[in-house]
This record gives structure tokens, C-alpha cells and sequence, in this order.
């Protein structure tokens, strides 16, 4: 028989708190042992009640999803916190995974996919929705893009931004009062120094770092 599974589910909507507990009442071993509506409130409740693992959601009132994952994790390196949220952008797994988040699945999932990531979780495991799996690369290659971009110059970096922005080279000679060669070979230095050939790959490096919001 499997291990019981405390869970608290935290959820500004009363309705889709519901809606999980009805879910989790399926499996047998989890319990929902309490609720919160607010980051804060789930700070305080995690240091209160200990659970095996807190299934987030990142959209609330207060202090929001990402700050709570800091907090609890900054108390407790060995908290057990799966995101359950509306968003399937990268930037939004990256900052979840990088905050301290052991998962994330969206609310878009099947429902059997809930029960299967708080069971890995709980198991000392990671768990990303397979839809994302791609994204779980971003989110290792973050450290080494964040790496390579903090090793540029001032002026490598703002060709950099201002080309993930959509700017043509032209453009961006214009904004930074350069010749085109010029941009065009800090262009050419960049795309080598983070091992891509085009813009759109500059964007999406851009994205994950949170340097662009989506």
C-alpha cells in the first residue's frame, strides 16, 4: 500500500479548489489536508501543517505564486511544490522551476496527470507535464545562456536585446548610433557566443531569462 499523501492546494478560486480536491479524492493515498486562497496565507499554512507536497497555482492576490515558492523554499530547501497554472509559456516553468518548484503541469493536463506528478513529487522525484517536456531543457539551459549573457560587454548587450526585440540590424545601428557592420558583427559574435544562427533564437534565449516579457 502506498505511502498517505499530505497536500495542501492553494487557489484563489474557490470554485477550482473544489474542483482539485474532488480530483484528488479519487486516489486513495492523498488527502487534502488544507486550503489557501493567497500567497501569504500559504506561507503560513505550509509552516503550520508541514505537507508532503503543495500543489500552487502562480496567479494570485498578494504576494503571488513565484514570491511563495521563494519563501517556503528559503525555510525549507526540501519543500515538495508542484505549480498547477494557466500559463505553458517557458518563462513561466523556468521562474517556477528556478524558484524552487519541484514541478509544473498545467491546468489544461489530464486529470490523471495531477495525481501522477504530486505521487513523483512526494516520491523525492521532478515532474514536468509531458507537453512541456521541451521547456524542462530550457530550463537547464537557462543557467548557461544567463552565464554567456552576463559575459557581455554593455554594447553586446544592447545589441543583443534590441535585435530579441524584433529590430533590424538597421535599426539598431540607428538606436545606438553604430555603423550596420558594425551591429552586424556583434550580431554574428553574439548568435556564436550562445551557439544560435537566428534572431528568433535570440528571442526565445530572451524569453527564457525573463530579458523579454511575454
Amino acid at each position: 500500500m502506498k505511502n498517505r499523501i499530505k497536500v495542501i492546494l492553494v487557489d484563489d478560486h474557490a470554485v477550482v479548489r473544489a474542483g482539485f480536491r474532488l480530483l484528488l479524492s479519487t486516489a486513495e493515498h492523498i488527502d487534502v489536508i488544507a486550503e489557501a486562497e493567497r500567497g501569504e496565507q500559504a506561507c503560513q499554512l505550509y509552516l503550520e501543517k508541514q505537507p508532503d507536497v503543495m500543489v500552487l497555482d502562480l496567479s494570485m492576490p498578494g504576494i503571488g505564486g513565484l514570491e511563495s515558492i521563494r519563501r517556503i523554499c528559503s525555510r525549507d530547501s526540501q519543500a515538495k511544490i508542484l505549480v498547477f497554472s494557466v500559463h505553458d509559456e517557458m518563462v513561466y516553468v523556468n521562474r517556477a522551476m528556478s524558484a524552487g518548484a519541484k514541478g509544473y503541469i498545467t491546468k489544461n493536463s489530464a486529470p490523471g496527470i495531477l495525481i501522477r506528478a504530486i505521487q513523483k513529487i512526494a516520491d523525492g522525484e521532478t515532474y514536468i507535464e509531458p507537453g512541456l517536456l521541451t521547456i524542462k531543457s530550457e530550463v537547464n539551459n537557462a543557467a548557461v545562456y544567463r552565464t554567456v549573457i552576463d559575459s557581455l560587454s554593455a554594447r553586446e548587450f544592447d545589441v543583443f536585446r534590441l535585435l530579441a526585440k524584433g529590430l533590424t540590424v538597421h535599426k539598431v545601428a540607428d538606436e545606438l548610433c553604430l555603423g550596420y557592420k558594425t551591429v552586424a558583427n556583434y550580431g554574428t559574435q553574439i548568435k556564436s557566443k550562445l551557439k544560435v544562427s537566428t534572431v528568433a533564437e535570440l528571442a526565445h534565449i530572451a524569453m527564457v531569462l525573463g530579458i523579454m516579457k511575454n
